[in-house]
């Protein structure tokens, strides 16, 4: 069998999976297919969770005498949105001026199909690495991350796996590739706050109690003052209102509750536990000085509940790892990647307990987007930056 050495054939072989969060699609399956001529071994461990799809994962290991490489990613991917408005069917992977199209291109079958690609091209020139290479692959990025990545990684280390250094093969260039290395990743905490007050006719308000004065004075304590100027390696930490509601479809009803949902992306200035207490001083604050009705001496009656699991803030010093990686985006674009830490969270939150981590892939401009697509000459820079790294790296 020939080894997977062209990356927009691999590509094209994983885009023609409908792998749409929580289903496979065949795409597992085919990567298996693709690693098994190159002598990884591979496991394909299914997670379970009360109330959460069950998920396929897939591990594989190219053992070898030195340090341990792993690479993370997900062929998971988002739904298409409307179909009829794409110029090529999201997973037919077609390719026209230079571009291959299909849903997950980018985001992130692409930096799986070039990593695969540099893999069997050192195979194919310098035999087996000076060491080994695994894939740590889910199918549960892009869903509720927990059948996916965070079980995998304790289910190798559990079975006595150690690793090096990973890189997430996430798309972290803005506009072309080789622009950055994301080195870290800023927190995330979600929450929702509710405000009880008491229903009544909007003609009479002395009777009631409008909880939508009490959410106000609570979401504006949460906005300001800001948290933080930003530190040297993170932006400032940021809190966003992500909805604001009453459930109340009539005009002439004052509601019995409002409620309001936020996140907050936070830097190396906080952890999450010093955040909540943060939060819970400004909302006690607030409370104590709110009143739902004019005249009325009662603080604001509320509840907060934090949602999810937070993801904790992170930045990898690992010098090898960081010099390794940006030597060889330069040597074959041309230029020094910026190292950041901006944008959302990643599956590398859950490596960073394990070992130094990294993400490094293609340009994400079209992702999640319509006609998500990926140029061919992309394809085959990345798989010669991965190419280089493995040389490098295990050197």
């Amino acid at each position: 069998m020939s080894l997977p050495i062209d990356p927009a054939a691999n590509l094209a072989t994983l885009i023609r999976c409908p792998s749409v969060t929580p289903a496979d699609g065949g795409a597992l399956a085919a990567l298996e297919a693709m690693l098994e001529p190159l002598g990884f071994g591979v496991e394909r461990p299914v997670f379970s969770e009360d109330g959460t799809p069950d998920i396929q994962n897939l591990y594989a290991r190219l053992s070898g005498n030195g340090p341990h490489l792993m690479f993370a990613g997900h062929t998971d991917v988002v739904p298409v949105g409307d179909e009829a408005a794409w110029t090529h069917p999201p997973f037919a992977a077609a390719v026209a001026n230079g571009e291959m199209y299909g849903r997950g291109a980018v985001d992130m079958k692409g930096g799986i199909a070039c990593f695969l690609a540099a893999v069997a091209r050192h195979v194919e020139r310098h035999g087996p690495p000076k060491g080994s290479i695994s894939l740590l692959i889910t199918g549960d990025e892009e869903g509720p991350a927990i059948n996916g990545t965070t079980k995998l990684v304790d289910w190798a280390a559990a079975k006595g796996e150690t690793w090096d250094a990973a890189i997430v093969g996430e798309p972290t260039n803005p506009e072309a590739l080789g622009d950055m290395i994301k080195i870290g990743r800023r927190g995330s905490i979600s929450g929702q706050i509710t405000v009880h007050g008491r229903q009544g006719h909007a003609a009479y308000p002395h009777l009631a109690d409008n909880p939508v004065r009490g959410i106000v004075t609570l979401v504006e304590a949460l906005l300001t003052p800001g948290f933080d100027e930003g530190t040297k390696d993170f932006q400032p930490t940021n809190l966003e209102v992500t909805s604001i509601d009453v459930g109340n479809p009539a005009t002439n009803v004052i509601p019995a509750k409002a409620t309001a949902a936020f996140n907050i992306r936070f830097n190396d200035s906080w952890t999450a536990e010093s955040l909540h207490a943060e939060i819970h001083n400004r909302l006690d604050r607030a409370a104590r000085r709110g009143k739902l009705r004019p005249g009325r001496a009662e603080p604001i009656d509320y509840e907060l509940v934090w949602r999810d699991r937070p993801s904790h803030v992170f930045l990898t010093r690992d010098e090898k790892l960081i010099a390794t990686l940006s030597g060889s985006v330069e040597a074959v674009v041309g230029r020094k990647p910026a190292l950041s830490t901006s944008g959302g969270t990643s599956d590398a939150r859950f490596i960073k307990d394990y070992c130094p981590v990294v993400e490094f892939g293609l340009v994400g401009k079209t992702m999640h987007m319509v006609d998500e697509r990926v140029a061919l000459a992309d394809l085959e820079l990345l798989t010669q930056i991965y190419q280089r790294f493995l040389v490098d790296w295990f050197e």
